[in-house]
């Protein structure tokens, strides 16, 4: 438990840190003269600030808190599956797509990923369908609620639903006023504060550094010897390389097809913004991924995953190892609030950018063309705090089943909704991106391929599996356990449906040239 020199440090820094987000929230809502301003923004900023705006959006609670978890719990395989290999895939897909993504969201004047769609493709069909999709979103805003409200819990020593439903008031009431304007400004504060951050928690296991990384090993092989394996049979996650390279890298590279993290780039105003911007979201984001290795230290930290006698689920050992490791003196209090203070900004900023984005998309590309009217400016902002008020009930409803009866970690819960967004939209913004004149039956092909097999390897086979109605041999591993893995399903889904479209788009081509 936190001592009470650490509740009234707590209670201080998130009242102070309430303050300055709505302050900002303010100075950019006074910029927010229209829908458009809500979702793209209306200032010029600096491609440095929006670099650091995306490095925070696209690290959410889930980098700091969540996944070092998985990695105090299963060892080295899971380190190098979310320290190694997704980071690697995913910087240089964030490279390879944002610059192209932009060129062609300037063109078509989109403010949202639906709406891009829609407009790349000429088909209002297809932006619906996108946006409907989007909804799966709302499971990662899940995730961001679940980790903020262990780490302040924990921190004040708070009841947990308690402080989720007061978070929920909190970060949705202000995301009713606020917008791409204000993130840009909360989103470069919160990621300097997790510069630091990150800094403090790599540093933070370096006592367990005195006879090198040998001594580290040896630490955790004496705990259990599956923590330094690169593989680890024992998880439902990390048993190959098929799990942690393959999966992971194609997940990795997918990953950057949400709204809240390609969008981003739509924020700059000149095209020689782009490299500096881009420079500084790379730097500033391997520095995020590489925190995950403070889940090595919680574990060497925590060898049999108790705290204050009481079990450690895989979402609280982070926030028990930072109560545990900052605390004993006036310096090590305030380093510990700091650190408390980064954990909570890598959740903010990303919720942030989940709520705009999805509140935007429901609002422009659901609600508006199902009720076949036009809107007037003012009714959208207000049809959009609408949207925002319920997603902030349903996120509610859902954060607190995930904090009362997680299926092993509020990931999994996350992750199976997530990665099938990603998995669907991958093929359509790739082929948007990097092929011109392609018939809808190409992209729509991919989408359809990669939602029915999706939910086909993640709902559908494991039952075929476990009845003993199909072997698959070896790759029954992935499919007979309690815990599916949404990575392997996510793989699958998107090289299939890159498969599946292009087959398409050779047929349409061909067909297109003898017609002609």
């Amino acid at each position: 438990m936190a001592t009470s020199d650490q509740v009234i440090g707590a209670k201080i820094l998130f009242l102070l840190y309430g303050a300055v987000i709505i302050y900002f929230v303010y100075k950019g809502s006074k910029k927010t003269k229209s829908f458009s301003d809500y979702a793209v923004g209306s200032l010029a900023f600096s491609p440095v600030f929006v670099g650091l705006s995306l490095a925070a959006a696209m690290t959410s609670a889930a980098t700091f808190v969540i996944n070092p978890g998985l990695v105090a719990t299963y060892g080295l395989s899971a380190y190098l599956s979310f320290g190694v290999f997704f980071p690697l895939a995913s910087l240089v897909s964030l490279v390879v797509l944002s610059k192209s993504f932009r060129k062609f969201g300037q063109s078509v004047q989109a403010v949202s990923l639906a709406g891009w769609i829609g407009n790349r493709y000429n088909s209002k069909g297809y932006s619906l369908f996108v946006a409907v999709l989007s909804l799966l979103l709302i499971t990662f805003i899940i995730l961001i609620l679940v980790a903020l409200t262990k780490v302040i819990s924990q921190a004040l020593n708070a009841d947990q639903i308690w402080v989720l439903g007061i978070l929920v008031v909190f970060i949705f009431g202000y995301m009713m006023f606020g917008g791409a304007n204000s993130m840009v400004y909360t989103n470069t504060i919160q990621a300097i504060i997790m510069i630091a951050v990150a800094a403090i928690l790599i540093g933070s296991g370096y006592r367990f550094f005195q006879n090198g990384f040998t001594g580290i090993f040896d630490g955790l092989k004496a705990i259990d010897e599956h923590l330094v394996k690169t593989s680890n049979t024992e998880s439902p996650l990390f048993r190959d390389f098929f799990e942690i390279i393959f999966a992971q890298m194609v997940v990795g590279a997918a990953v950057v097809c949400q709204p809240h993290i390609i969008t981003k780039s739509l924020l700059l105003k000149e095209e020689t913004d782009v490299n500096k911007y881009l420079t500084t979201a790379v730097i500033v984001q391997f520095l995020f991924f590489s925190v995950v290795i403070a889940g090595l230290f919680a574990r060497l930290e925590f060898p049999d995953l108790q705290y204050s006698g009481k079990p450690l689920n895989i979402d609280s050992i982070i926030s028990a190892y930072v109560i545990q490791v900052f605390s004993g003196g006036i310096t090590a209090l305030l380093v510990g609030l700091l650190v408390i203070l980064g954990l909570m900004s890598a959740g903010f900023s990303t919720i942030e950018g989940l709520i705009q984005s999805l509140s935007t998309t429901i609002t422009t590309d659901i609600i508006k063309p199902l009720a076949g009217l036009k809107m007037e400016e003012e009714n959208q902002i207000t049809v959009n705090r609408i949207v925002i008020v319920v997603l902030g009930i349903v996120s509610f409803i859902f954060a607190r089943q995930q904090i009362l009866y997680p299926n092993l970690s509020v990931a999994i819960f996350a992750q199976n909704g997530v990665y099938a967004y990603f998995s669907i939209l991958f093929v359509p913004i790739v082929f948007g991106i990097f092929l011109k004149n392609i018939k809808i039956s190409v992209p729509l092909s991919g989408s359809i391929t990669a939602l029915i097999v999706y939910y086909f390897l993640y709902y559908l086979l494991p039952g075929l599996v476990q009845s003993g109605g199909l072997d698959m041999g070896y790759f029954n591993i992935y499919f007979s356990g309690k815990t599916q893995n949404p990575a392997i399903a996510a793989s699958l889904a998107i090289i299939l449906s890159l498969i599946i479209s292009f087959i398409v788009y050779l047929v349409t081509r061909k067909s297109k040239v003898e017609n002609s």
